[in-house]
Protein backbone atom coordinates (compact mmCIF):
# COMPACT_ATOMS: atom_id res chain seq x y z
CA UNK A 1 0.00 0.00 0.00
CA UNK A 2 2.83 2.41 0.86
CA UNK A 3 4.52 1.64 -2.45
CA UNK A 4 1.32 2.34 -4.32
CA UNK A 5 0.76 5.62 -2.46
CA UNK A 6 4.27 6.82 -3.26
CA UNK A 7 3.63 6.21 -6.93
CA UNK A 8 0.58 8.49 -6.91
CA UNK A 9 0.12 12.20 -6.30
CA UNK A 10 -2.44 13.87 -4.07
CA UNK A 11 -5.20 13.44 -6.64
CA UNK A 12 -4.47 9.68 -6.92
CA UNK A 13 -2.98 10.14 -10.39
CA UNK A 14 0.04 7.87 -10.99
CA UNK A 15 3.46 9.49 -11.36
CA UNK A 16 5.24 8.65 -14.60
CA UNK A 17 8.66 8.43 -13.02
CA UNK A 18 7.62 5.23 -11.24
CA UNK A 19 6.53 3.60 -14.50
CA UNK A 20 9.42 4.29 -16.85
CA UNK A 21 10.17 1.61 -19.41
CA UNK A 22 12.27 1.11 -22.50
CA UNK A 23 10.98 3.31 -25.31
CA UNK A 24 10.67 0.38 -27.71
CA UNK A 25 10.79 -3.41 -27.77
CA UNK A 26 10.84 -6.15 -30.37
CA UNK A 27 7.23 -7.18 -31.11
CA UNK A 28 8.40 -10.22 -33.06
CA UNK A 29 10.36 -11.80 -30.22
CA UNK A 30 8.85 -14.84 -28.55
CA UNK A 31 7.14 -13.89 -25.30
CA UNK A 32 5.13 -16.19 -23.03
CA UNK A 33 4.10 -13.32 -20.75
CA UNK A 34 0.84 -12.60 -22.56
CA UNK A 35 -2.35 -14.33 -21.52
CA UNK A 36 -4.86 -14.09 -24.35
CA UNK A 37 -8.21 -15.67 -25.26
CA UNK A 38 -8.50 -18.27 -28.01
CA UNK A 39 -11.19 -16.18 -29.70
CA UNK A 40 -13.20 -12.98 -29.06
CA UNK A 41 -16.14 -14.91 -27.57
CA UNK A 42 -13.92 -16.25 -24.80
CA UNK A 43 -13.19 -12.70 -23.67
CA UNK A 44 -16.75 -11.32 -23.83
CA UNK A 45 -17.42 -11.41 -20.07
CA UNK A 46 -14.06 -9.81 -19.23
CA UNK A 47 -14.96 -6.69 -21.20
CA UNK A 48 -17.73 -6.02 -18.68
CA UNK A 49 -16.03 -7.29 -15.52
CA UNK A 50 -12.50 -5.91 -15.98
CA UNK A 51 -12.78 -3.07 -18.50
CA UNK A 52 -16.20 -1.46 -18.77
CA UNK A 53 -18.36 -2.40 -15.75
CA UNK A 54 -20.57 0.67 -16.27
CA UNK A 55 -21.60 -0.78 -19.63
CA UNK A 56 -22.51 -4.24 -18.30
CA UNK A 57 -25.85 -5.49 -19.66
CA UNK A 58 -28.32 -7.89 -18.05
CA UNK A 59 -26.59 -10.93 -19.57
CA UNK A 60 -23.27 -9.98 -18.02
CA UNK A 61 -21.66 -8.80 -21.25
CA UNK A 62 -21.01 -5.22 -22.35
CA UNK A 63 -23.89 -3.44 -24.03
CA UNK A 64 -21.49 -1.94 -26.59
CA UNK A 65 -18.45 -3.33 -28.36
CA UNK A 66 -15.07 -1.65 -28.47
CA UNK A 67 -15.06 0.56 -31.56
CA UNK A 68 -12.09 2.91 -31.04
CA UNK A 69 -8.69 1.22 -30.73
CA UNK A 70 -5.46 3.01 -29.77
CA UNK A 71 -2.59 0.70 -30.70
CA UNK A 72 0.66 1.40 -28.87
CA UNK A 73 -1.10 3.79 -26.49
CA UNK A 74 2.01 4.84 -24.57
CA UNK A 75 0.97 6.77 -21.45
CA UNK A 76 -2.64 6.91 -22.57
CA UNK A 77 -3.04 10.53 -23.65
CA UNK A 78 -5.03 9.68 -26.76
CA UNK A 79 -7.06 6.94 -25.08
CA UNK A 80 -8.41 9.18 -22.33
CA UNK A 81 -8.92 12.15 -24.68
CA UNK A 82 -10.97 10.04 -27.07
CA UNK A 83 -13.01 8.63 -24.18
CA UNK A 84 -13.86 12.15 -23.04
CA UNK A 85 -14.68 13.37 -26.55
CA UNK A 86 -16.81 10.33 -27.45
CA UNK A 87 -18.50 9.18 -24.20
CA UNK A 88 -20.86 6.83 -26.05
CA UNK A 89 -17.97 4.88 -27.65
CA UNK A 90 -15.87 2.22 -25.91
CA UNK A 91 -12.21 3.19 -26.29
CA UNK A 92 -9.42 0.67 -25.74
CA UNK A 93 -5.70 1.34 -25.55
CA UNK A 94 -3.30 -1.53 -26.22
CA UNK A 95 0.35 -1.52 -25.20
CA UNK A 96 3.10 -4.14 -25.19
CA UNK A 97 5.11 -2.67 -22.27
CA UNK A 98 3.92 -3.86 -18.85
CA UNK A 99 4.91 -0.83 -16.75
CA UNK A 100 3.40 1.64 -19.19
CA UNK A 101 0.15 -0.33 -19.33
CA UNK A 102 -0.03 -0.40 -15.53
CA UNK A 103 0.39 3.38 -15.48
CA UNK A 104 -2.53 3.88 -17.88
CA UNK A 105 -4.69 1.47 -15.88
CA UNK A 106 -4.08 3.49 -12.70
CA UNK A 107 -4.58 6.73 -14.61
CA UNK A 108 -8.01 5.64 -15.82
CA UNK A 109 -8.96 4.43 -12.34
CA UNK A 110 -8.00 7.82 -10.90
CA UNK A 111 -9.95 9.70 -13.58
CA UNK A 112 -13.03 7.60 -12.88
CA UNK A 113 -12.79 8.49 -9.18
CA UNK A 114 -12.25 12.19 -9.83
CA UNK A 115 -14.94 12.37 -12.55
CA UNK A 116 -17.55 9.71 -11.67
CA UNK A 117 -19.65 10.21 -14.80
CA UNK A 118 -16.70 10.23 -17.20
CA UNK A 119 -14.04 7.85 -18.49
CA UNK A 120 -16.16 4.75 -17.82
CA UNK A 121 -15.73 4.05 -21.53
CA UNK A 122 -11.91 4.02 -21.39
CA UNK A 123 -9.75 1.00 -20.68
CA UNK A 124 -6.39 -0.54 -21.54
CA UNK A 125 -4.95 -3.95 -22.19
CA UNK A 126 -1.41 -5.28 -22.36
CA UNK A 127 -0.80 -7.42 -25.41
CA UNK A 128 1.22 -7.73 -28.60
CA UNK A 129 -0.96 -6.20 -31.29
CA UNK A 130 1.13 -7.64 -34.10
CA UNK A 131 0.18 -11.13 -32.93
CA UNK A 132 -3.06 -11.23 -30.99
CA UNK A 133 -5.64 -8.80 -32.38
CA UNK A 134 -7.73 -11.68 -33.88
CA UNK A 135 -8.06 -13.10 -30.36
CA UNK A 136 -9.95 -10.00 -29.19
CA UNK A 137 -11.91 -8.48 -32.06
CA UNK A 138 -14.54 -9.64 -34.51
CA UNK A 139 -14.81 -8.88 -38.20
CA UNK A 140 -16.03 -5.33 -38.95
CA UNK A 141 -16.16 -4.45 -35.23
CA UNK A 142 -13.93 -1.37 -35.14
CA UNK A 143 -14.77 2.10 -36.36
CA UNK A 144 -11.38 3.76 -35.86
CA UNK A 145 -7.82 2.49 -35.31
CA UNK A 146 -5.06 4.86 -34.19
CA UNK A 147 -1.27 4.57 -34.44
CA UNK A 148 0.47 7.44 -32.66
CA UNK A 149 4.22 7.91 -33.02
CA UNK A 150 5.07 4.23 -33.57
CA UNK A 151 8.62 2.94 -33.45
CA UNK A 152 10.22 3.85 -36.82
CA UNK A 153 12.62 0.87 -36.80
CA UNK A 154 15.07 2.74 -39.02
CA UNK A 155 17.28 -0.21 -40.00
CA UNK A 156 16.11 -1.94 -43.17
CA UNK A 157 16.42 -5.36 -41.53
CA UNK A 158 13.91 -4.21 -38.88
CA UNK A 159 11.27 -2.82 -41.23
CA UNK A 160 9.30 -6.04 -40.74
CA UNK A 161 8.74 -4.89 -37.15
CA UNK A 162 6.87 -1.77 -38.28
CA UNK A 163 3.24 -1.69 -37.18
CA UNK A 164 2.06 -0.60 -40.64
CA UNK A 165 2.77 -3.17 -43.35
CA UNK A 166 0.90 -4.75 -46.24
CA UNK A 167 0.08 -7.91 -44.31
CA UNK A 168 -0.97 -6.08 -41.15
CA UNK A 169 -3.12 -3.64 -43.15
CA UNK A 170 -5.09 -6.63 -44.42
CA UNK A 171 -5.66 -7.63 -40.81
CA UNK A 172 -6.71 -4.12 -39.82
CA UNK A 173 -9.14 -4.01 -42.75
CA UNK A 174 -10.73 -7.21 -41.47
CA UNK A 175 -11.50 -5.58 -38.11
CA UNK A 176 -12.65 -2.23 -39.52
CA UNK A 177 -16.21 -1.57 -40.59
CA UNK A 178 -16.62 -0.53 -44.25
CA UNK A 179 -15.77 3.16 -44.21
CA UNK A 180 -13.90 2.80 -40.92
CA UNK A 181 -10.76 4.87 -40.51
CA UNK A 182 -7.12 4.15 -39.78
CA UNK A 183 -5.12 7.10 -38.39
CA UNK A 184 -1.34 7.46 -38.17
CA UNK A 185 0.85 10.26 -36.86
CA UNK A 186 4.64 10.47 -36.60
CA UNK A 187 7.39 13.09 -36.40
CA UNK A 188 9.62 10.96 -38.65
CA UNK A 189 9.21 12.00 -42.29
CA UNK A 190 10.57 8.72 -43.64
CA UNK A 191 8.04 6.74 -41.63
CA UNK A 192 5.19 9.00 -42.73
CA UNK A 193 6.09 8.33 -46.37
CA UNK A 194 6.16 4.60 -45.58
CA UNK A 195 2.67 4.80 -44.04
CA UNK A 196 1.28 6.70 -47.00
CA UNK A 197 2.80 4.38 -49.57
CA UNK A 198 1.65 1.19 -47.85
CA UNK A 199 -1.90 2.45 -47.30
CA UNK A 200 -2.25 3.96 -50.77
CA UNK A 201 -1.09 0.71 -52.40
CA UNK A 202 -3.44 -1.50 -50.39
CA UNK A 203 -6.66 -2.46 -52.24
CA UNK A 204 -8.81 -2.27 -49.09
CA UNK A 205 -7.88 1.28 -48.10
CA UNK A 206 -8.41 4.68 -49.70
CA UNK A 207 -6.40 7.72 -48.65
CA UNK A 208 -8.53 10.57 -47.36
CA UNK A 209 -5.69 13.02 -47.73
CA UNK A 210 -2.55 12.85 -49.86
CA UNK A 211 -0.97 15.94 -48.33
CA UNK A 212 2.28 15.73 -46.42
CA UNK A 213 0.63 16.62 -43.13
CA UNK A 214 -2.04 13.99 -42.52
CA UNK A 215 -2.32 10.26 -42.85
CA UNK A 216 -5.90 9.12 -42.54
CA UNK A 217 -7.23 6.24 -44.60
CA UNK A 218 -10.65 4.64 -44.84
CA UNK A 219 -11.46 0.96 -45.18
CA UNK A 220 -13.42 0.19 -48.34
CA UNK A 221 -15.41 -2.72 -49.70
CA UNK A 222 -13.30 -5.03 -51.87
CA UNK A 223 -11.09 -2.21 -53.03
CA UNK A 224 -13.82 0.25 -54.04
CA UNK A 225 -12.86 3.76 -53.06
CA UNK A 226 -15.02 5.64 -50.61
CA UNK A 227 -16.48 8.95 -51.75
CA UNK A 228 -17.73 12.15 -50.15
CA UNK A 229 -15.39 11.71 -47.17
CA UNK A 230 -15.04 14.68 -44.80
CA UNK A 231 -11.89 16.75 -44.99
CA UNK A 232 -9.14 15.62 -42.67
CA UNK A 233 -8.87 19.13 -41.25
CA UNK A 234 -12.44 18.85 -39.96
CA UNK A 235 -11.86 15.53 -38.21
CA UNK A 236 -11.68 16.16 -34.46
CA UNK A 237 -9.63 12.97 -34.03
CA UNK A 238 -6.77 14.47 -36.05
CA UNK A 239 -6.56 17.45 -33.70
CA UNK A 240 -6.70 15.17 -30.66
CA UNK A 241 -3.83 13.07 -32.01
CA UNK A 242 -1.74 16.19 -32.56
CA UNK A 243 -2.48 17.91 -29.25
CA UNK A 244 -3.28 15.26 -26.63
CA UNK A 245 -0.67 12.56 -27.12
CA UNK A 246 2.46 12.70 -24.97
CA UNK A 247 4.77 12.55 -27.98
CA UNK A 248 2.80 15.26 -29.73
CA UNK A 249 3.23 17.54 -26.73
CA UNK A 250 6.99 16.86 -26.69
CA UNK A 251 7.39 17.73 -30.36
CA UNK A 252 5.29 20.93 -30.36
CA UNK A 253 7.58 23.23 -28.27
CA UNK A 254 10.48 22.56 -30.65
CA UNK A 255 8.49 23.20 -33.80
CA UNK A 256 8.72 19.58 -34.84
CA UNK A 257 6.59 18.42 -37.74
CA UNK A 258 3.81 15.94 -36.96
CA UNK A 259 2.80 13.97 -40.04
Amino acid sequence: QNAKMSAEDESNMPKKRFFRSRAHCNPLSHNDGFAYPLNPEDYSLKWSSEHYPAFRSSNGEVSNLVEYLDIGMGFGGLTVALAKQFPEKLVLGMEIRAKVCEYVKLRIEALRKDFPCQYQNASCLRTNCMRYLPNYFKKAQLEKIFFCFPDPHFKAKNHRRRIISTSLLSEYAYFLKPGGKLYTITDVKELHVWHMEKCDAHPLFALESKSTDESVVAATDEGSHASNMPEVEEDICVRIMQEETEEGKKVAPFGGRKN
